[in-house]
């Protein structure tokens, strides 16, 4: 076995809170970059927006890199934005390296604009989604320090919430807006001339927040090399983008799945990205086919959405479609594969990972398997005593390879993901004889509905918070078109009260509280709650029940 990668060269922060916060290195998974040539030949500084942007705007200023709904942005504008933004962020806001930005907004290339500008002036981005609400928004700005945001105006109201609440968030600048202060109007007075921040290709880009099975979002971090290596990896691997391919999807930017399939892996081979920010299947259909888009991002609840629409509207101009998020039932691939002649690419990732590790692509496809392990990733099953599973055994799905779990300040969370140098994902799989990995269920209380992945405790203490609720269960209920949906079993304080005018008063309240696609669209009462000796609640008697077993 090869030695784990050792980086070099001084950090470029002089903010050294992100380092600060790692984990220790004996907690860390083993990192390997021995798998593929172009990882073991990282530098020791890397700056991925130089790599990704500056680098192709040099090259090809003129070639078209991000397509909004009715404009399009060369890679010469796309840099001049990034750098104008950077000077922002250096000159009129105090930003230094090390200190984390607060991102807010749809799937727009402003967003990608302001995403490149941090990575530029060597600061830490910490991406939202947009249906975030404040309390979820302040608790990540607390955690993470965060002074600084920028934010779509059109989300403001959420953004000011938060401004009000959290600790240290003190500046906020919106774009898309008319306003005086507003990003736009700073840009037209600064400089599109940057000179990016020389930053140690360990040093810490993204903090990532992915909500775990204990109800509060884990920030996962990740450094400029890992930004490259699932380039390296998940991008030239499976997907193969080609310089005349059009990129489009439906995962949020925020997510790393997005991130990395609608900006990372486009614009390293100098291809474009349609950004939607809004879509109903039929209007996706018609983006398609309107851009001439050739690679598709999204979750298999979409492709079986789209399943029957494109039997009347085809997608000619598609050659690769991708699937990450949930499982991809073989129904589902079969029924695209009829309607289209296009074999969807399944994968696996994980916000730890930043990217996916097992995929299937071309003739590596078996549809119903996950695929195989990513060239550069190692990946395995492991039994409860912690050993290599015997082929077609249920087990821990375990991976490692360029990048791995670093939980911020969670050293608890940290010990339950890494195990013996390998990542342990939280699913359950089996591999079989020619090293297929096929999803057997989460083997947490994480629910994953369309691609989100949902933490039912963290509902369960919003539900607990209204007064008609004593005691409440969150499971995830299996669903044919979302994969699963989130259920909530109540018991009530005044059994009397139960009725659907209730379960709506509840439901409400969930989306008013935390992101509404959260909310609990099945609610049913009971009079207890199944629970062991000693007092604990057993969800898994719950699932069970809702399964028929």
């Amino acid at each position: 076995m090869s030695e784990p990668w050792a980086p070099g060269g001084e950090t470029a922060h002089v903010d050294h809170f992100a380092a600060e916060n790692l984990p220790p290195k004996a907690a860390w998974p083993r990192i390997d970059f021995t798998g593929l040539p172009d990882l073991a030949a990282f530098p020791d500084r890397i700056n991925c927006a130089t790599e990704l942007l500056d680098k192709m705007a040099r090259r090809h200023p003129h070639r078209a890199a991000l397509h909004g709904a009715d404009f399009t942005w060369s890679y010469g504008e796309l840099l001049d934005k990034a750098n104008r933004i950077a000077n922002i962020l250096v000159g009129e806001l105090g930003v230094r390296p090390g200190n984390r930005v607060m991102l807010r907004s749809g799937n727009n290339p402003m967003y990608a604009a302001c995403w490149f500008a941090v990575m530029k002036v060597g600061a830490v981005a910490v991406a939202t989604m947009p249906l975030l609400r404040a309390r979820e928004l302040t608790y990540m700005a607390d955690f993470a320090r965060v002074r600084v945001a920028l934010c779509d105006a059109r989300l403001a109201e959420e953004m000011e919430a938060t401004r009000q609440g959290a600790a240290e968030l003190r500046d906020v600048v919106y774009f898309h807006a008319e306003a005086e202060d507003g990003l736009e109007a700073r840009m037209a007075s600064q400089s599109n001339q940057y000179d990016n921040i020389d930053t140690a290709a360990d040093d810490v880009c993204i903090i990532a927040f992915t909500s775990g099975t204990t109800g509060q979002p884990k920030g996962c971090m990740h450094f400029h090399r890992d930004v490259m290596a699932v380039c390296e990896t998940s991008s030239k691997q499976i997907v193969k983008p080609r310089a005349d391919d059009i990129f489009a999807g439906t995962p949020p930017l925020a997510f790393t799945f997005g991130l990395g399939g609608l900006i990372l892996f486009p614009l390293q081979v100098g291809a474009s990205s349609l950004l939607l920010e809004s879509y109903t299947p039929d209007g996706l259909i018609a983006a398609v086919n309107r851009h001439r888009i050739t690679v598709l991002f999204t979750a298999p609840t979409m492709y079986r959405v789209l399943t029957p629409l494109v039997r009347e509207t085809p997608v000619p101009s598609l050659r690769l479609c991708i699937s990450a998020g949930e499982m991809l039932p073989k129904p589902t691939w079969d029924d695209w594969h009829a309607a289209t002649g296009l074999r969807i690419s399944d994968g696996i990732g994980a916000t730890e990972m930043l990217h996916t590790f097992i995929a299937g692509a071309d003739d590596v496809i078996r549809p119903g398997a996950t695929g195989k392990a990513i060239p550069g990733f190692e990946a395995t099953v492991l039994d409860d005593d912690g050993n290599e599973a015997a082929p077609g055994s249920v087990g821990r799905l375990a991976v490692r390879g360029p990048t791995g779990c670093r939980y911020m300040n969670n050293p608890e969370r940290q010990a339950a993901y890494v195990r013996d140098g390998w990542n342990l994902t939280g699913d359950a799989y089996i591999r079989d004889e020619d090293g297929y990995f096929w999803y057997q269920a989460r083997t947490d209380d994480m629910i994953i509905s369309a691609g989100y992945n949902i933490s039912g405790p963290e509902i369960e203490s919003v539900l607990l918070e209204h007064p008609a609720v004593a005691e409440c269960a969150v499971i995830g209920a299996p669903d044919p078109q979302r994969g699963q949906i989130v259920k909530a079993v109540v018991v009530l304080r005044d059994p009397g009260r139960a009725g659907q005018a209730l379960v709506e008063e509840l439901q409400a309240h969930v989306k008013a509280t935390i992101a509404p696609y959260k909310y609990p669209r099945a609610v049913t009462f009971t009079d207890d709650l199944p629970r062991t000796q000693t007092g604990k609640v057993q969800r898994f008697v719950l699932r069970q029940r809702e399964a028929g077993g």
